[in-house]
């Protein structure tokens, strides 16, 4: 399996290219603010050929660069109903007046092609399996995809702002809920075997196991604990 990843834009956030093998179709998730040219790079250097963009959640800094790379790659994009609006109403997703300067000229809207992901359902997408859980606290719409293990392929997690390696996304931008993070976190993360990599949408790469025995989050869901304000929170 190959996977490519980069931070993009003013927020870092993590984009990735997934495929089975350079030279073959590929899945992007979270192509977010000035991504576009890391994204053009990464098909080219690994010759790949997207099929479709998937999205952890609406916020500006995960969809900014949307619309023109499905649209130039004639690809859909998907992404949970309840954050659907964020792609063409970005400053009300952060708590923005509309017309407020939102890090310059961003093209905002929606690609041609929109299609909706549930909680528990499969995306079957160039030969590879995205297993998607509904993980609201960040957004109302925040979702996660697993890829299950494979051969000697440990199984991988696209958190995107639900799980960082030793954080937790921020909940008080609109439509957050510290509840319901602290619910996602313990619904979808904890079940996860030790081994499972965590991708998330911002900092560094981590595992399942790493973050049980030392996130403070994790842990103290894990132990039925804690207010969840043992350390800063990250996102957008």
């Amino acid at each position: 399996m190959l996977i490519a990843g980069f931070p993009a834009g003013a927020w870092g956030t993590n984009c990735y290219l997934v495929a089975p093998a350079a030279g073959e179709e590929c899945v992007i998730i979270d192509p977010g603010h000035q991504a576009t040219q890391g994204v053009e790079e990464t098909l080219r250097k690994h010759r790949l050929k997207p099929v479709a963009v998937v999205l952890t959640h609406g916020h500006i800094d995960h969809v900014a660069s949307v619309v023109p790379v499905c649209g130039a790659h004639d690809v859909p994009a998907w992404i949970h109903p309840e954050d659907r609006f964020m792609m063409s109403d970005p400053e009300k997703a952060l708590g923005r007046s509309i017309g407020m300067p939102l890090m310059g000229e961003l093209t905002v809207g929606e690609p041609d092609d929109v299609r909706e992901l549930s909680d528990g359902s499969t995306l079957k997408l160039a030969g590879m399996e995205f297993s998607v859980a509904h993980a609201p606290g960040h957004t109302k719409g925040s979702v996660t995809f697993r890829m299950p293990e494979a051969a000697d392929v440990p199984s991988v997690f696209f958190s995107g702002d639900l799980l960082f390696a030793g954080s937790i996304g921020r909940t008080d931008l609109p439509g957050g809920s510290h509840a319901e993070m602290l619910q996602s976190l313990a619904r979808v993360c904890l079940p996860l075997d030790d081994s499972t990599v965590v991708l998330s949408g911002h900092g560094s790469q981590t595992t399942i196991g790493r973050e049980r025995a030392t996130n403070p989050y994790l842990r103290e869901v894990a132990a039925g604990l804690g207010d969840g304000t043992a350390a800063p929170r990250r996102g957008m």
